[in-house]
Parts: C-alpha cells; sequence; structure tokens
C-alpha cells in the first residue's frame, strides 16, 4: 500500500522523528512510504527508507504557535502558505494514496487548518477514497476551549476513519489530557509507543561517567544550558557534556563553550546520542515524547526539567507520570537553579538501578499492522 504521512513541527523536532519512525516501519514491511515535512529540516533526523518531501517550512515565533515564520524568520506570507497547499493537492494527485495520515492534526497545529482541511477535502474526493487517519502522542496540550474540542470531535466525526494514539492505554490514555466524546473513542486505536529499536551500547563507550544534557532538536533549551554550566561549576571533577540542538547549533555552542568550564563540553546534537546514554551517569533533559523513550530505553537515571513555556503542560503531565519510576525526579522549571539541579541530580543517581523498559515499545509495528487492518475493512465496506 501507499502511505502518506503529513506533519508540521513548528519548535522542537519530536512531531517529525516520530513521524519517521512510523515511515520506516512502514517501509520496513514492504509498503510505500512518503512524509511531507512542513518544519523547518532536521538534518540529525533519520529518514533512511523514506521520500522525505520537504514543503516551504515554516517555525512558530518561538511558543506563540499562532505567528508563523519563514525560514529566515519573517511572518509568513499568504503567497508561501497557499504554495504548501498546492504542494499538498499535487502531491496527492501524483501519488494517490491507499492511506493518509496527519500527525496531530486535528488535536492539534489548528493554526494550519486551512492546509490540512485542502488535504482532507482533496483526499475525500480521491476515487477510491484514502483511509484517513490521525497519529498522536500519548498526552496533548488540552483544548484552551471547549469550542476547541467540539470542533476536533466533530472533524473526527466528518473526515477520519481512526486516531492512532502512540500510548499504553493503562499508563497514559488520552482521556489525561483531552477530554473524550463517543465519536472520538470509537475510533481510538492504541498502538503503544513508538520508539526507536534500542541503540545498545556505544562502540567507543562515548559518555561513560558523563553528565549529559540535552533539549531535543529544537531551538529551545538556552536557560537548560546555561544553568548545567554553572552546576557544573560546583560539581567539579564530574564531566558535563552539552548537545545542543536548532537550526543555530553551532553558533550556540559558541556561546556556550565561552562560560564553560574545564569540565564541561559542549558540542551539537550527535546522531549517537542514544547509545551515549547507555553510558552516562545521569541525564538531565526536557521531557518530550521521544526522549522520554530515549531514556526509558536505556535506563539512565534522568532529572527532567519539563518544557512549560507559554502555559505548556504536556512535557509536565508526562514527567509527573514518569517520576513514580526509580532514577527519575522532576525538577519544575521555575525551580531550577545550579544549586537545585545539583542537589536533583545527586538524588536521580542515588535511586536503585532502574532497567532498561523493553515492554510497549513497538508502537510503530503496531500502527503498521493497525492501519492494515482497516485499510481491508475500508476497501471491503467501499
Amino acid at each position: 500500500m501507499k502511505v502518506l504521512i503529513v506533519v508540521t513541527h513548528l519548535l522542537g523536532s519530536g512531531h517529525l522523528a516520530r513521524a519517521l519512525v512510523l515511515g520506516r516501519a512502514f517501509a520496513a514491511a514492504g509498503h510505500e512510504i512518503t512524509v511531507v515535512s512542513g518544519g523547518l529540516p532536521a538534518r540529525h533526523l533519520n529518514a533512511e527508507g523514506i521520500d522525505l518531501v520537504q514543503l516551504p517550512p515554516l517555525q512558530s515565533d518561538g511558543t506563540h504557535f499562532t505567528r508563523l515564520l519563514d525560514d529566515e524568520g519573517q511572518p509568513a506570507s499568504q503567497t508561501l502558505l497557499t504554495a504548501r497547499q498546492d504542494k499538498l493537492r499535487a502531491l496527492l494527485a501524483d501519488q494517490r494514496p491507499d492511506v493518509v495520515i496527519t500527525e496531530l492534526f486535528p488535536f492539534g497545529r489548528r493554526v494550519l487548518a486551512a492546509e490540512f482541511r485542502t488535504l482532507l477535502e482533496a483526499a475525500g474526493r480521491q476515487i477510491p477514497k484514502p483511509l484517513i487517519c490521525a497519529s498522536i502522542r500519548d498526552i496533548l496540550a488540552p483544548p484552551s476551549k471547549p469550542a476547541k474540542a467540539a470542533s476536533t470531535a466533530q472533524m473526527i466525526s466528518d473526515c477520519y476513519d481512526a486516531v492512532l494514539v502512540h500510548s499504553d492505554a493503562a499508563l497514559t490514555p488520552l482521556g489525561l489530557s483531552w477530554p473524550l466524546t463517543d465519536a472520538i473513542s470509537e475510533k481510538l486505536h492504541y498502538t503503544g509507543f513508538v520508539a526507536q529499536p534500542p541503540a545498545g551500547p556505544h562502540p567507543q563507550g562515548l559518555g561513560t561517567d558523563r553528565v549529559l544534557v540535552s533539549a531535543g532538536g529544537g531551538n529551545v533549551g538556552q536557560t537548560l544550558y546555561q544553568t548545567a554550566i554553572e552546576a557544573a561549576r560546583i560539581d567539579a571533577p564530574r564531566q558535563w557534556h552539552l548537545l545542543v540542538g536548532g537550526v543555530e547549533a553551532e553558533a550556540r555552542c559558541v556561546r556556550l563553550r565561552e562560560q564553560a568550564p574545564q569540565n564541561v563540553t559542549v558540542e551539537p546534537a550527535r546522531p549517537d546520542f542514544r547509545q551515549m546514554l547507555h553510558h552516562a551517569s545521569a541525564s538531565v533533559c526536557l521531557c518530550g515524547y521521544n526522549t522520554a523513550l530515549d531514556v526509558l530505553q536505556a535506563g539512565t537515571p534522568t532529572v527532567f526539567v519539563p518544557f512549560d513555556d507559554g502555559g505548556e503542560v504536556e512535557q509536565s503531565l508526562r514527567a509527573k507520570a514518569l517520576a513514580r519510576l526509580d532514577g527519575i525526579v522532576v525538577l519544575k522549571s521555575a525551580d531550577l537553579s545550579a544549586s537545585r539541579l545539583v542537589q536533583t541530580l545527586r538524588a536521580a543517581t542515588a535511586s536503585p538501578p532502574r532497567p532498561a523498559r523493553t515492554q510497549g515499545l513497538k508502537g510503530a509495528v503496531c500502527s503498521v499492522s493497525i492501519v492494515q487492518h482497516l485499510l481491508e475493512r475500508h476497501r471491503d465496506e467501499a
């Protein structure tokens, strides 16, 4: 079957990373897969085996997700937005996919509603009509108004055949963060967590006995990095290793190196980060979906500093759920300081060892199986 996944990441790169893991699972099962990315290019992510199509890129103005910027940081023009819609329509007409999957929308990315509606309307006119699925993570940003929840439920009812929830219903059911209606509940399919295959130890043992500090692949985490540098000053001789993401990673690294003491290494985010986690004494990081899974797979003692700028609650909810496990401690950004970070880090590393998690992490493979079954039923009903 032909599968088209459409995703736009606006701040970090987690949405695209998850879409690519899904895409590789479809490719491994012998299906033709195209991932359409509408955010800034994220070259550190693995797109092997996937036809990755780049729309004219957009980004958010920090956590102001309703203010869209182009790749040069200027307000997105209507010309750019129209070009994105035209490219989506042309791609759909050219590929005629059997399955269309929208990442996050309509539970989020409402600022791009016109773009996604264009896609959905075009898909609805295709003969035969493709199976249409929404793909969402474990925890969503709760709707700020009842009208937004009602609009989402109506769109799911009108346009979608299924909602793939990439979590374990026993650990993080969708109802924790989103009001469920009958229209939504009857279309939910829990896949398990979408994680990459276990990375295993690093062949050169990189990361050994280091505190790895990371903030994902986006342009966030500056306060965390600066606090980590100050914490390292009072935590010598322990070695700290900062991995900086985003399109301006190298420039940010230069500025951070100017402040860093000798026991701190600063470099751009690395593709072997997950392998380094196996050897690290601890991890200090945000609590995005992909990062949380990396930590669970490696079993690394971790201090989560959830991203909560602009009233974001997703990472805080996830971190609170995971803090029930040994070796995971949460430090709120409002409480973040060098001394508190060192104190919290010591608490995490003093906890009993936590085994690497292996169960419930095959959400990508399970998603493929679910979609295959749904497509068969969809064709029988057509």
